[in-house]
């Protein structure tokens, strides 16, 4: 492709992903000082100094906000599809707190996943989803945000209410009737733990597609890095590699998301593996990005 991957997506990273173990204002420096990202994905603070201190540095990089507010779920296990009523709520309470913070920091909205489910409360489930997110979305309306549910596997690691693609779609054709605000995020990572395709995916979700994250996965059991580990391009026995990823941005010229104009953001969610160095292993990611870019047709 002759035209830079630029002109058409942010480019960005998952900060706490591609540094898991760096103090979080070192990560952002190295990543609002490095002009390969045109946006960052942050999430919770921990103390109010700090989240200032993240506030200016991200305004002075003229960098696009993003916000996930996956970790304030992942951590402590909650559920905003809790059948349990008490339970869904405390999970939409830290997700409506994400919106404020993501707010303070510039960013435009939030993204979350759904929770665990259970086969026999699966539609008990469905509705606690819609209730949470609705919610969200309608708070989201009143600050101008967005709001993003991320697709996941739904029976290998995350096991989330949410996907696979046909079910994600269905979900979010139900959230389109009633708030606009709602879109969702797709994962190349992810694509393997559902067993589907990029086409697949991308075709199914179209309308509703918001937002993209790149990256790997091992999907054979009892090999390491199994699930959904987002471990680097040629991890041993991992799906994605740069074939993968020409494929992925193949299916995204052919269905109409190369938009000069309005460009979505394209992250990377990647994250070093055992004593992987972090520096290399974003170095080996822009590495596969750039040659699966310079093989897309114009």
């Amino acid at each position: 492709m002759r035209d830079s991957i630029h002109k058409y997506f942010q480019v960005g990273t998952i900060q706490w992903m591609s540094h898991p173990t760096y103090d979080i204002m070192d990560s952002l420096y190295k990543i609002a000082c490095d002009d390969f990202f045109d946006a960052v994905e942050i999430t919770k603070f921990n103390d109010d100094e700090t989240r200032a201190k993240a506030k200016k540095l991200l305004e002075e990089a003229h960098m696009k906000v993003c916000y996930g507010a996956q970790p304030r779920l992942l951590g402590p296990k909650l559920n905003p599809n809790d059948i349990d009523e008490e339970g869904r709520k405390k999970a939409e309470a830290t997700l409506m707190e994400a919106i404020d913070e993501a707010e303070y920091l510039g960013a435009k909205g939030i993204a979350f996943l759904a929770g665990k489910w259970e086969e026999a409360t699966k539609d008990q489930a469905y509705e606690q989803l819609l209730k949470t997110t609705r919610n969200l979305c309608d708070y989201a309306a009143t600050k101008g945000m967005n709001v993003e549910l991320e697709v996941f596997d739904f029976d290998m690691d995350k096991a989330a209410l949410i996907g696979p693609a046909p079910y994600a779609a269905k979900f979010a054709a139900d959230m389109r009737t009633t708030n606009n605000n709602f879109g969702l995020m797709v994962d190349l990572s992810h694509f393997p733990t559902t067993y589907e395709t990029s086409k697949f995916v991308i075709q199914t979700c179209r309308p509703y597609i918001t937002h993209f994250h790149i990256g790997n996965a091992v999907v054979e059991e009892g090999c390491e890095a199994y699930g959904d580990m987002h471990p680097r391009f040629g991890f041993p026995n991992s799906a994605n590699d740069t074939e993968q990823l020409l494929d992925f941005f193949t299916v995204l010229k052919e269905e109409g998301f190369f938009n000069a104009e309005n460009p979505y953001v394209l992250s990377f969610e990647v994250k070093p593996w055992g004593d992987e160095d972090a520096e290399v292993i974003v170095a080996n990611t822009k590495r596969v990005i750039n040659r699966a870019w310079a093989l897309l047709e114009d």
